[in-house]
């Protein structure tokens, strides 16, 4: 069906190629500008066996290849196969790919050295020595940002039956190209399409750190190719919001997602409807209504969480202070609100621009960061230090300051405080403001910070709530003292945040940076009752020094979940099964979420591990998480392309017994009884 394209392609280029204007640009003929070479796994592939030839592909500097679906423009590699009888080749296998935009068209490419892969089994029967002559004719088009080029070329390998042994090298170079391959997803998505809008939920646990998620779908048709794809997490589904094709084609849809650092999730989708709030251009008044006064509601409630209530009660407590002129209350309501709506607009409004760039974020998107955790440990330990009276300082005094400048201060300072925590409502409106248009985005993050602020605007415009305000006295600074407690308990949360982002080695340096503040902010404490000039100065030195570890803490590499003793090594279960142990052997994966659903329902019960101890059953875990291609291969010789899967040895059995997909704790209860 391709086939005239390409001819179509050829005529084209030595069309443009011969005009004058294009002549010194045009590529030598027979140049080729897509190189490649045909590898097979096993040289000498046993009878009846599979084995896996690879088409490495390195493209010319400057020039790009296709994946299957090309995007607005490109083509697929055609593989034209010339094989003895008997011998079977597989579909091409591609790696995850990446986006090229140009002129206003989004193409899906490989720009750097590339591998396909491709399975061929062999008979079985032949004898030990049979020649397999393998020839393969490929067609593809290469490009540049200005020209394109359809080119052929015709690769060939000679195998011969024989033991299946695979050299240590050419091992090692194939689990390099599979590890570039999509890893097949357990369970299907779900894709919906209403009016000019698509949104595809993927099943994907929540547990599951995603950077610049993007799907690449397989067919064209389902979406507008150069569109911004919007993400949004709920629970266990990850969504995509992505404007529909011109003339879209429904249907069930197969595609790879794209989560970051060249990995990649193949999965299908089958039409359904998609719980939640309605994607793309098509909301209406009502939906936006519903979003803002979610947000309104879910930034109220934030007034009672630890990280917020003792900035908000001081700064109530200070109009007490100031009397009960009306005008002045007021000015301060006013200023409070400016800045708490102010930051959280801001936010919104970096956030919006992060994932227009093709990035993943969410609300509180910068604490993906573990040195914005740290540097916000060390500000929320400075107002709790602060509220306990160890110092005096402005910046964290501002609760304490009257004047429209600091209630300004103070209403930003809470809004910033609260950005770790979350509550009720807040989840379904940010979730909803991601997908909606950008003016009405920034309308539901300003309702956010108007829920913030809602309470101290009631206390500066109604003058019953002032009278009924506690009068000055000793007592404040008693309360004041109590309401470092929340600061601290939120201090010791953010800590424990570090720690699972960037592991112990990460929280200990925020510990640190957290105490070295805070023996500054004693030494200026010292200073300010001594009546010192420059008192702040040693807050400000450790403050410098502080910041300066925080900045240096990464992010924490990913942990296996499976410790020694219970990490699937075949080494291992060969050693269980000689000792004629029963053996439960399974395999899963962080992005599994089917895998996490059988975990909790039925593997990790207690009555199952009870079982499991009463009858001597040995639990062996294999984590393909990272896409070992060890385990990768040990799951393929069970004829699954990915997990979950689930083995039980018994003693003396041969084979092992596959296990359903879907498990039950009676199911495993009964394993070796």
């Amino acid at each position: 069906m391709r086939g005239w394209f390409y001819i179509l392609m050829t005529t084209l280029f030595m069309l443009v190629a011969a005009s004058p204007g294009m002549a010194e640009s045009a590529p030598a003929p027979g140049a080729i500008h897509l190189p490649m070479r045909l590898v097979a796994e096993s040289a000498t592939p046993a009878a009846g066996s599979t084995t896996t030839l690879a088409i490495v592909a390195t493209p010319d500097k400057g020039w790009h290849g296709y994946w299957k679906n090309g995007g607005d423009a490109g083509l697929p590699t055609e593989a034209h196969w010339t094989l003895p009888k008997g011998l079977r080749a597989g579909e091409l296998r591609y790696p995850v790919p990446g986006q090229l935009k140009i002129a206003g068209l989004m193409n899906y490419v490989y720009e750097r050295p590339f591998t396909l892969l491709v399975d061929m089994a062999v008979p079985a029967g032949l004898a030990k020595g049979t020649p397999l002559p393998v020839t393969v004719k490929l067609d593809y088009l290469v490009c540049t940002d200005t020209i394109c080029v359809p080119e052929s070329q015709t690769l060939s390998t000679r195998l011969t039956v024989g033991d299946g042994a695979v050299t240590p090298a050419t091992r090692a170079e194939f689990d390099r190209w599979r590890a570039a391959l999509p890893k097949p997803l357990g369970g299907d998505g779900v894709i919906e399409t209403v009016g000019k809008s698509v949104r595809i939920a993927v099943p994907l646990p929540a547990s599951v750190a995603v950077k610049n998620a993007y799907f690449y779908p397989e067919r064209s048709g389902i979406i507008d190719h150069a569109a911004p794809q919007v993400m949004t997490r709920s629970g266990d589904q990850l969504i995509l919001a992505i404007p529909a094709a011109a003339v879209p084609t429904p249907g069930p849809v197969s595609g790879v997602l794209s989560i970051g650092d060249g990995q990649g999730l193949s999965f299908a989708a089958k039409p359904g409807a998609i719980a939640g709030m309605r994607g793309g251009a098509d909301h209406g008044f009502g939906a936006i209504a519903l979003a803002f006064l979610g947000a309104v509601a879910g930034g109220l409630l934030l007034n009672i969480m630890p990280c917020v209530f003792p900035i908000l009660s001081l700064k109530a407590l200070s109009l007490a202070k100031g009397g009960g002129d009306e005008r002045h209350a007021r000015a301060e309501a006013l200023a409070y609100t400016a800045g708490v709506v102010l930051v959280c607009v801001g936010l919104g409004v970096v956030l919006l621009a992060l994932r227009a760039g093709g990035q993943s974020a969410g609300w509180a998107f910068q604490l993906q960061d573990p040195r914005v955790i740290g540097l916000l440990l060390l500000l929320v330990a400075g107002i709790a230090f602060n509220l306990a009276g160890l110092f005096e300082l402005p910046t964290p005094a501002f609760a304490g300051r009257s004047g429209a400048m600091g209630s300004f201060a103070t209403g930003a300072l809470a809004a910033f405080v609260a950005t770790p925590c979350s509550g009720p409502f807040m989840a379904g409106a940010l979730g909803a403001a991601l997908v909606l248009p950008a003016a009405a985005a920034l309308a539901v993050f300003a309702g956010l910070g108007i829920g913030i602020a809602l309470p101290f605007i009631a206390i500066g415009f109604v003058p019953a709530l002032r009278r009924r305000l506690p009068k000055p006295g000793m007592w404040m600074v008693r309360l004041r003292h109590i309401l470092s407690v929340p600061m601290f308990l939120t201090a010791l949360a953010l800590a424990w945040i570090l720690g699972q982002e960037a592991g112990v080695s990460g929280m200990t340096l925020g510990l640190a940076a957290a105490l070295l503040a805070s023996l500054g902010f004693w030494w200026t404490g010292l200073r300010q009752h001594g009546g010192k000039g420059r008192a702040g100065w040693p807050a400000v030195a450790a403050l410098v020094l502080a910041v300066g570890i925080v900045v240096t803490v990464k992010p924490a590499a990913a942990v296996a979940k499976a410790t020694a003793d219970t990490a699937f090594t075949e080494a291992k279960l060969e050693d269980l099964r000689k000792q004629n142990r029963p053996v439960f052997a399974y395999f899963t994966a962080d992005w599994c979420l089917s895998c996490k659903v059988n975990e909790a329902a039925a593997i990790e019960r207690s009555s199952v591990r009870d079982a499991f101890q009463r009858n001597k059953v040995a639990v062996l875990v294999g984590d393909w998480t990272d896409g070992d291609p060890v385990l990768g291969r040990f799951i393929e010789r069970h004829n699954r392309a990915g997990v979950p899967l689930y083995l039980y040895y018994a003693p003396g059995a041969k084979e092992p017994q596959v296990l359903p997909q879907v498990l039950t704790p009676s199911m495993l209860e009964k394993l070796g009884a």
